[in-house]
């Protein structure tokens, strides 16, 4: 079970990601070119589940080797830090493929029980 720390920072990273899906849901692809509210949700909900995921502990990483956690935070990364460069294609289908995994697995680790 991780710690606090972790638990909160999963936590973090499972609220955003859920509510990035939600979000989306309903939605098309191309929404992302004429909605600049959910073009810039969509990103700032992203950025924080990679932020989470960067102070997420070493141990607690190893643990749980189903995320894919290098990723998440590159991911984060490029966001902040090329903001200008945002890719819609590339954020559409982390939002439609990936998140609903990650979502899954978030769910899994914190549903265990605190020891």
């Amino acid at each position: 079970m991780p710690p606090d720390k972790d638990r909160i920072r999963l936590r973090h990273m499972l609220d955003h990601a859920t509510e990035a899906m939600q979000m989306a849901s309903g939605r098309e692809r191309t929404d992302l070119d004429t909605d600049r509210q959910l073009n810039l949700s969509l990103v700032r909900l992203r950025e924080i589940v990679g932020e989470a995921a960067t102070r997420v502990s070493e141990p607690t990483r190893r643990i749980h080797p189903e995320i894919a956690w290098q990723e998440i935070a590159g991911l984060r990364n490029r966001l902040v830090h090329g903001y200008d460069e945002v890719d819609f294609d590339i954020l559409w289908d982390i939002i439609q493929l990936d998140l609903p995994h990650l979502i899954a697995a978030l769910t899994s680790i914190l549903a265990q029980k605190q020891s």
